[in-house]
């Protein structure tokens, strides 16, 4: 790694520049930054700085390559470090994770311009976020390349999820001349070693059971076995999907959604709080034998000022309470699918500029590579869930 006092003089030149030049020097100081990030990436894999004589160097630097990359920031001037006597090849992985969703939002980009999509306003977009316009074939030739690196990404093996998240949401896709709602279906789980990982997307213009069953058929096939505990929403479909495909896999409903779908039984507006509170004192009780008693005294409660929420809390409750039946520590991780809501929040992030996709591979094209670079930093950090001294076999 290269040290922080390699760091400091350039840290000092680009607060200097940007003081000076604004948001107009970006692209100079992101060509700086990259290249400075891709030299200390080399010195790490070869374990020696530039002429240093170290036993554990594992090969020679090898000069640089020029590279003209556009992006959002503008057209990046870079010097890609070059490599000998080492194998496998070497790529700054910082280069490549960067450039993979540019290629995706430029396909998606420019897949628009090519169908007829608002022409003036997907030229105004291309323009601003990939500073370049691009013509049926530059789609074509990277098309073809990011989805041969997607397709792996989406049929890699998998193996034992002790916990599997499931969600979705929507995004517009023309089909047909007209502008529809495609379901974009999102598995996360967590390995027995403690990360969690992407496990698979797919978009489809139905949320329905069929869509939902073809999804989790496709996990199993992939090889994903072992799962303690499946948490989701009530999404139409899904329910009857994992009866068909995971019969046997105990099932926790989002306590997060739950609370909210309590609102929409409540009889007046006065009462939204009161209801609110009540839902999130059943959730707060320290095991599920007092958990269900508050759902008893809640419903008697509400008998009269609310009967619809009385029922419904005493039919619904149960499903978001399975959770009590595993490790203290694992709870407030698999009470909800937040996990996978702050996945939606960064893919709603980098799909927004697009705002229509011209086609459903369009859509699962761009989402995928969020998702790719997303998986990466995941299963490269820090655990998410710790199963030292847990028996993983709840």
């Amino acid at each position: 790694m290269i040290s922080n006092s390699t760091y400091a003089p350039l840290v000092d030149e680009i607060v200097d520049e940007l003081a000076h030049q604004g948001l107009n020097g970006l692209s100079e100081l992101f060509s700086k930054l990259f290249n400075e990030l891709m030299k200390a990436e080399r010195e790490q894999v070869l374990q020696a700085g530039p002429y240093e004589r170290a036993d554990a160097r594992k090969g020679y630097a090898n000069g640089f390559k020029d590279k003209m990359l556009q992006t959002r920031f503008g057209k990046l001037e870079l010097k890609v470090p070059q490599t000998r006597g080492i194998t496998p090849t070497f790529y700054p992985q910082c280069l490549e994770k960067g450039v993979r969703s540019e290629r995706a939002l430029k396909v998606a980009i420019a897949e628009m311009y090519v169908q007829g999509v608002s022409t003036r306003r997907v030229d105004a977009i291309a323009q601003e976020l990939c500073g370049m316009e691009l013509s049926s074939t530059q789609v074509s030739r990277v098309a073809t390349i990011l989805d041969e690196e997607l397709e792996k990404f989406r049929n890699r093996p998998l193996g034992r999820i002790c916990y599997l998240y499931l969600d979705a949401h929507y995004e517009k896709v023309r089909y047909d001349g007209h502008i529809r709602d495609a379901a974009v279906l999102k598995a996360v789980g967590v390995n027995e070693e403690g990360y969690r990982e992407i496990l698979g997307v797919s978009v489809s213009l139905s949320e329905g059971e069929v869509h939902w069953r073809t999804f989790l058929e496709s996990l199993l096939k992939r090889g994903m076995n072992g799962m303690l505990l499946v948490i989701s929403d009530d999404h139409p479909g899904l329910k009857a999907a994992l009866r068909a495909v995971m019969p046997s896999v105990p099932h926790q409903r989002c306590q997060f959604h739950i609370a909210q779908n309590a609102q929409a039984y409540v009889p007046s507006v006065s009462m939204r709080a009161e209801i609110a509170q009540a839902v999130k004192d059943v959730f707060q009780a320290l095991n599920r034998a007092e958990a269900e008693e508050r759902v008893k005294q809640a419903a008697l409660r509400y008998e009269k000022r609310a009967p619809k929420f009385s029922r419904w809390l005493e039919e619904n409750a149960p499903e978001a309470m399975t959770f009590y039946s595993f490790p203290r520590g694992h709870w407030k991780k698999i009470r909800t699918v937040n996990v996978v809501e702050r996945l939606n929040e960064e893919i709603r992030r980098r799909t927004r500029v697009a705002r229509l996709f011209p086609n459903e591979a369009s859509c699962n094209r761009l989402v995928t590579a969020v998702c790719c670079e997303i998986h990466e930093e995941w299963v490269s950090h820090k655990k998410y869930l710790t199963f030292d001294g847990i028996d993983k076999e709840v």
